[in-house]
């Protein structure tokens, strides 16, 4: 293929790459050195990961919790327009505004349904098993072209935009990513075994009512704690939803997965785990209380839990 998944992990590198560079060359930056080498060993990843050893890219992301744990990731100064010149410059473009975030969705669709078979010259365009992605990664491409157009600035201040949001986000911005690790790691430890001893040996599975909630709920439980309803699906699945739902009582396996994952993004909405969902926003938002998002999710979260349990014991088994 012309565009592959690795040409997304190049952009994602650079982009890191110069936000370390641009991190490294601030001197008013409180912690510029630690937060620095943060943001140059994410970018090592991204650029040479698939060439570097394995235990080598083990012990670079060990090196970023021991960064991140120990406070060393901060924000630098960054000259931010006045309230005025914001204002003027929101009159000035009005809802064109929104051109440049609309592009992303837009192309990411148009390349994901009508782009996915395309061919040049005998060679596919975009990469088949992650036509999405990539074509994502072109969408944010045509948005950044579109939002300089629109402004009259330059990529250059496009970088250093992304660079304060990066800032802002912080070491938050790795966690989607290491907790999507997580959960192959739990599965290869023989978590999801484990978690079948326990729970065959202590809960009544014989009740199949039961058997459901434990699923749903152990789905939920699973996902808080470790932020990402993709990395306790394996867990959890492997322990009670295949052995018990599927082997023992014959439900559909598709219902199981679908609502499964339901229960998990339920989880998600009641974690601080989940940085992308729940503290990102609120740290964007400038909101005084970092969990305010999560506080608000939860009685919604909890109402859905009960609502999967009774979905899942109802539809598995017809």
């Amino acid at each position: 293929m012309i565009l592959s998944i690795q040409h997304l992990y190049l952009l994602v590198g650079f982009i890191l790459a110069v936000t370390a560079v641009m991190t490294l060359a601030d001197r008013q930056h409180p912690k510029r050195y630690t937060s620095a080498l943060f943001w140059g060993i994410y970018a090592l990843v991204f650029l040479i990961g698939d060439k570097l050893p394995p235990a080598l890219v083990g012990a670079g992301a060990i090196g970023m919790a021991v960064i991140a744990g120990l406070r060393g990731v901060g924000a630098g100064k960054h000259r931010e327009p006045t309230p005025e010149q914001y204002q003027a410059s929101a009159t000035r473009l009005g809802n064109k505004l929104f051109i440049p975030a609309l592009a992303i969705p837009l192309v990411t669709v148009i390349g994901t349904v009508g782009m996915s078979h395309i061919k040049l010259g005998g060679t596919l365009l975009l990469d088949p098993k992650n036509t999405t992605l990539v074509s994502l990664g072109i969408g944010c491409v045509v948005a950044l072209a579109l939002a300089c157009w629109l402004t009259r600035e330059t990529p250059v201040q496009g970088m250093r935009e992304s660079r304060r949001l990066t800032d802002a986000l912080g070491w938050a911005v790795v966690l989607p990513q290491m907790l999507g690790m997580l959960g192959l790691v739990f599965s290869d430890a023989g978590v999801g075994k484990a978690v079948a001893h326990i729970t065959t040996s202590y809960i009544n599975m014989d009740i199949r009512f039961v058997a459901v909630a434990v699923y749903v709920l152990g789905m939920a439980l699973f996902t808080i704690i470790m932020g990402n309803g993709f990395a306790a699906f394996p867990v959890m699945t492997g322990g009670v939803g295949v052995p018990v739902l599927v082997g023992v009582y014959h439900g559909d396996p598709a219902v199981m997965a679908a609502i499964g994952m339901f229960s998990g993004y339920c989880g998600t909405l009641m974690t601080p785990m989940a940085a992308n969902f729940n503290i990102v926003p609120a740290a964007l938002l400038e909101l005084p209380d970092k969990n305010a998002v999560i506080k608000v999710q939860i009685p919604t979260a909890a109402a859905l839990l009960v609502v999967n349990i009774f979905l899942l014991y109802f539809l598995m088994f017809r």
